[in-house]
């Protein structure tokens, strides 16, 4: 106290003139941001933040979905314009559960294309900018934190497979940048404890009657036909079935998108077909569906034969969707582990899933949008 007493002491001992400049040196003082702290981002870079942090916007595929995680959707101010888009396909969760998104200022393009212009048009002004993917795609967060003036932070989006550790990084990051700590420490537990329970109920199964399975319509950068999947599919390595897709395949952790030839599929011939349903998007005269019914060869599969082919609820749409890969885990673990997965109903599970990671149960409005084929038989025939 006695330090505020000084200053006004010696305030007004100056004369007229000097007061009024030190009021327009104090004045300016405050209006500049408050750094008080610094963080190291996923890219190793050190960057100075405010004390506290109330605003802030997402760029990048993803990197919403990981604040919603955390219970931080009050805070976003503005969002990229892929949240205004009014798609009947839309496979994101965090995206059904919170509407107002659409609603939001836009601050550029999807995929991390921002626009630094109206960026800094935003009133008030992000005090934070979390980022995905920023070396692959738009601005690199060095380039936009430049342009903007604003703390860019670099996020490791990662997965739920070998890179599952910096998942766990980014959202401890956030967590730590916005005081939600103790929010973040329980999405990982939640995570690993899922994972764990997955991997438990499949566990030991003999090598000769583990079933084999192909996963075929996956998602990448937009929708595909029958022959799109996944080796490293996470659903099948918990649950320790035979991928034909990724069987004898070196670094398969590290294998993510495949397109295979439809010779192999008929050469493999799985005993289930799972479709994921991000393939409907190429409506009724393509797309994975459309090449089951019409396709003859396809049409000499075992699983197409004794119907079992099911639908699985898309998962790499605007990146990955870790609460569906978890619930399609187990519905695919109930269907071929039925004694295992006994106390399981997997839309109940799902929709548990989505309201701990999402706060609100979204499974049927997810279904509606796939012709309420997710985790249901697909007829083919």
């Amino acid at each position: 106290m006695w330090k505020g007493v000084l200053f006004l002491e010696v305030y007004l001992g100056l004369d007229m003139n000097r007061r009024l400049h030190l009021t327009v040196i104090l004045l300016l003082v405050s209006a500049l941001p408050v750094h008080a702290r610094t963080v190291n981002d996923s890219l190793g870079r050190t960057v100075s933040i405010p004390d506290k942090v109330t605003r802030v916007i997402c760029s990048g595929s993803g990197c919403l979905r990981l604040l919603t995680y955390l219970e931080a959707q009050d805070m976003v101010i503005a969002a990229d314009d892929i949240e205004g888009r009014r798609s009947r396909f839309d496979a994101r969760p965090y995206s059904i559960a919170y509407p107002q998104f659409k609603e939001l200022p836009v601050f550029g393009q999807f995929r991390g294309h921002d626009n630094p212009e109206l960026i800094l048009s935003l009133d008030p002004q992000p005090e934070v900018i979390f980022k995905t993917y920023g070396v692959s795609m738009g601005y690199a967060p060095e380039k936009l934190q430049e342009k903007t003036g604003i703390p860019v932070i670099a996020l490791n989006y990662g997965n739920l497979g070998e890179h599952r550790s910096q998942l766990f990084d980014s959202l401890k990051l956030i967590g730590e940048i916005l005081g939600r700590e103790s929010r973040a420490a329980e999405v990982v537990s939640f995570f690993n404890a899922a994972i764990s329970d997955l991997k438990k109920r499949s566990s030991s199964p003999a090598s000769d009657i583990r079933p084999s399975v192909y996963l075929g319509g996956v998602a990448f950068k937009g929708p595909h036909g029958f022959q799109s999947t996944e080796p490293a599919y996470p659903p099948f390595l918990f649950l320790n079935v035979k991928n034909l897709a990724g069987e004898g395949r070196e670094n398969l952790k590290e294998l993510s998108y495949s397109i295979v030839s439809k010779e192999k599929i008929i050469e493999w011939d799985p005993e289930y077909i799972f479709l994921d349903l991000a393939t409907l998007q190429l409506g009724n005269r393509g797309g994975g569906l459309f090449e089951l019914r019409s396709d003859s060869a396809y049409r000499t599969l075992t699983a197409v034969q004794e119907g079992k082919v099911f639908g699985v609820l898309p998962y790499n749409w605007y990146a990955r969707n870790f609460g569906s890969i978890l619930a399609n885990g187990y519905y695919i673990g109930k269907l071929l582990y039925p004694e295992r997965f006994n106390d399981i109903e997997p839309k109940e599970k799902a929709d548990r899933i989505y309201t701990f990671l999402v706060g609100r149960p979204v499974f049927q409005g997810l279904n509606e949008r796939y012709q309420k084929m997710a985790f249901a038989p697909v007829s083919v025939r």
